[in-house]
């Protein structure tokens, strides 16, 4: 994303807490709590603490002040330009750990959920267009077969359901990272959202990727502060996989009843990008209640949460969900479900032709030069003992496996006929 898309879709900074769109008791007790956890008192920390500016943070304080939670320290230092100190009174101490016992919570304030949903419509993965350029570019390491890109870019372009079903080791999972790989611009996600005074944790550092921060010149007459609201991250795309390990129960809001706080599901950290499931029917849930728990959110746009009181709110549902499977779809599915995916793309064995093509790609990607001996050995000696069933795969497990051998046995690296047999052994299993 350029500059000035970029621009377009910045959270404006606040410039006072009504601005903000939280309850002022809500935001006092998170002051008083990341002061008193923190024991900060410059008002700059303070104000970096909250992810809020200076004169916000002085707003907050003045109004504490006023309540006798807050009191002055006097300025650090002789200089008269210096900034002044607070502390929490014993009675701001007091209140600082009743809400404690409420919630540990403490520090960024938190966005207001109908701010995320305004933010999520100006940065929407729908509104994000894949030339054919950019996904031949996130997929150029890998072989693609006839077809395969045009098939491609239209779904990723839909922002819509995706399916990429056929015979494992063909590069499904590969697809699926380039296709997350391709739509390379940033988009603004809160830290921590907020919804009928409850704190959801959002974003998550295994999740999102932060993009290059705002550099201020520190020479200029002025120096501007930032230029987006600080209680977002700007990050790239955010790219969500699950595997064999999904169930159910990881799509739903996860409280920790200690710290009084919840953690967003996976498909809520995912808005704006890309939510992989890969190997769909591995998973200890049947995939059809998968794809059933999918269905409303795919096709309406939006999710249903539920907080431990039992009161369900919507989110928005900003995601392009790509499934991955080995099975053949009908094995798994109903019609309907099938219906609802909107793009069902399989992923099929090479043919010899690619093979060749995979080989010599892998070969020059651990630069080792591709041997025709081996080759045509393959070709002409050990396929057609499997009915020619090649595999996207086979080519790295057997020029990695060869190369091991040669390295426990102190030999040059290299591939040969010898060692190409020895890998061929562990490439398939006799029943």
């Amino acid at each position: 994303m350029n500059d000035k898309n970029q621009d377009a879709i910045k959270p404006p900074v606040p410039a006072e807490i009504s601005e903000l769109g939280l309850e002022i008791t809500l935001m006092r007790d998170i002051l008083l709590k990341t002061i008193f956890r923190r024991n900060l008192s410059d008002i700059s920390d303070i104000a970096e603490a909250l992810c809020v500016s200076v004169p916000i943070a002085q707003e907050l304080i003045d109004v504490c002040r006023a309540d006798n939670l807050i009191e002055t320290l006097g300025a650090r230092g002789a200089s008269t330009t210096a900034a002044l100190r607070y502390q929490l009174t014993d009675g701001g101490k007091a209140r600082a750990l009743d809400a404690l016992t409420q919630s540990e919570y403490y520090g960024a304030l938190p966005v207001p959920l109908a701010d995320f949903w305004k933010q999520t419509a100006r940065q929407g993965i729908a509104d994000v267009t894949i030339t054919r350029e950019d996904l031949e570019a996130s997929l150029s390491h890998l072989v693609m077969p006839e077809g395969m890109i045009d098939q491609l870019g239209p779904a990723v372009n839909s922002g819509k359901s995706v399916l990429l079903y056929g015979p494992p080791g063909n590069g499904k999972s590969s697809i699926s990272n380039g296709i997350r790989d391709a739509l390379g611009d940033n988009i603004f996600l809160p830290r921590f959202l907020e919804y009928a005074g409850q704190v959801i944790s959002l974003y998550d550092p295994i999740v999102h990727t932060l993009a290059k921060p705002e550099e201020f010149d520190a020479h200029s007459l002025r120096r501007l502060g930032p230029t987006f609201d600080q209680r977002y991250v700007l990050c790239r795309r955010p790219s969500v996989m699950t595997g064999g390990e999904l169930t159910l129960s990881m799509l739903d809001l996860n409280y920790n009843p200690v710290s009084r706080t919840y953690q967003a599901p996976l498909q809520l950290k995912a808005t704006g990008g890309v939510f992989i499931v890969d190997d769909l029917g591995r998973q200890s849930e049947p995939p059809q209640a998968l794809i059933n728990r999918w269905i409303v959110p795919m096709e309406q746009h939006f999710d249903i949460l539920t907080l431990q009181s039992g009161q369900k709110f919507m989110v928005p549902f900003d995601t392009l969900v790509i499934f991955s499977t080995n099975f053949a779809p009908s094995e798994m599915f109903d019609g309907a479900a099938l219906r609802r995916i909107y793009y069902k793309i399989k992923v099929d064995n090479p043919t010899r032709e690619d093979f060749i093509k995979i080989f010599v790609k892998t070969g020059r990607h651990y630069r080792i030069r591709p041997d025709e001996e081996v080759l045509k050995h393959l070709l002409k000696n050990k396929y057609p003992a499997v009915d020619n069933a090649f595999a996207s795969y086979h080519a790295p497990f057997l020029i990695d496996q060869s190369l091991s051998i040669c390295d426990y046995e102190g030999l040059e690296r290299q591939m040969t006929v010898p060692l190409v047999d020895r890998a061929w052994e562990n490439l398939f299993v006799e029943d």
